[in-house]
């Protein structure tokens, strides 16, 4: 999607439940996959406005609402998605990824901060830092998951 310049907001739930916001959406329970990430983001499709929430590994929901953070500090140059992305920080403690459609920029917002223009590569080591149990880090399930999220979000 960072590729092409597909806008894309994924949060991924860590301890905080996000089933309140789940139920705003499209419920999907779908496995996580690069081609699907891409594919609900894809402009004018009918579950490409909001967010995708991912629970357990899963794509619970797209579609859905998040808060939007009314933070005088939030630079005018970012969009509704960035402003959503730092909301729900601000009030769980997920994980939550923006990609720009105006530039392709990779960003990452987690307790009220935002990590912006990251490179893949940077991205890839943050998911993995924050999601997989260090003796899991070079193969298993959760690098899977990474690998996808990663592969749908920089559009490989």
């Amino acid at each position: 999607m960072s590729k092409r310049r597909i806008g894309a907001l994924i949060s991924i739930e860590m301890e905080t439940g996000l089933e309140e916001f789940v139920d705003t959406g499209i419920r999907l329970d779908a496995l996580v996959t690069s081609e699907l990430l891409i594919n609900i983001f894809i402009p004018n499709t009918p579950l490409h406005d909001g967010a995708v929430i991912i629970q357990n590994y899963e794509v619970s929901s797209a579609s859905s609402y998040l808060p939007l953070s009314e933070s005088p500090a939030i630079p005018k140059k970012l969009g509704t998605r960035h402003r959503a992305a730092i909301g729900l920080s601000e009030v769980t403690d997920a994980i939550t990824v923006v990609v720009s459609e105006e530039t392709g920029d990779i960003s990452i917002a987690r307790s009220g901060n935002l990590i912006t223009e990251m490179t893949k590569e940077e991205f890839e080591q943050y998911l993995t830092r924050e999601l997989v149990p260090e003796e899991e880090a070079k193969e298993g399930p959760l690098q899977t998951f990474i690998e996808n999220i990663r592969k749908g979000v920089s559009g490989e």
